[in-house]
């Protein structure tokens, strides 16, 4: 009975050395950046959350070992692409016509693919590594989401313009 104990002991002892260590944070990727350097809105519709995937390499497989730095860089430049929708593509929105005005509408698609999915991002990693349950919050940040990717795929190929910007 006491070899079986030992034995019992050793395997559990090598079992717990040899589970992969899941607490390390990763090594942040991204970096802070002016909106005219991580906007998407110019060149043509059709692909924005790829575009906005290759802006934002973040690894969703482990959200919860997110850098706190990334996760910061993703809210700020959510908020960023908020005030860039609302103070600066509206009113060019508002300004032009014809195919100014499409453009500039595709434009405001991209950027709110860029916005939503931050939103999405953000709130995920902070379900993640808080605990706290946003799901609510990101199924209705999704459902908006997804609208617009519908909607930038429904313009593929047109025209996408981007704004001035100082954010």
């Amino acid at each position: 009975m006491h070899f079986s104990t030992s034995i019992f002991l050793f395997g559990l002892v090598a079992a717990s050395i040899a589970a992969p260590v899941s607490n390390e944070k990763r090594a942040a990727v991204l970096s802070k950046q002016a909106y005219a350097d991580f906007q998407i809105s110019d060149g043509v519709a059709g692909n924005a959350l790829a575009e906005v995937n290759a802006k934002f390499p973040i690894d969703t497989s482990n959200l919860a070992n997110v850098d706190p730095a990334d996760a910061q860089i993703i809210s700020d430049a959510r908020e960023t692409a908020e005030s860039a929708e609302t103070d600066a593509f509206n009113p060019a929105i508002d300004a032009a016509s014809g195919a100014a005005a499409t453009a500039l509408q595709n434009g405001k698609i991209k950027n709110k693919v860029l916005k939503l999915q931050l939103e999405v991002l953000d709130l995920q990693i902070g379900q993640a590594q808080s605990g706290k349950d946003n799901s609510a919050k990101i199924a209705a940040e999704q459902k908006k989401l997804n609208t617009n990717i519908a909607l930038d795929k429904k313009a593929a190929g047109q025209a996408s313009q981007s704004v001035q910007f100082a954010g």
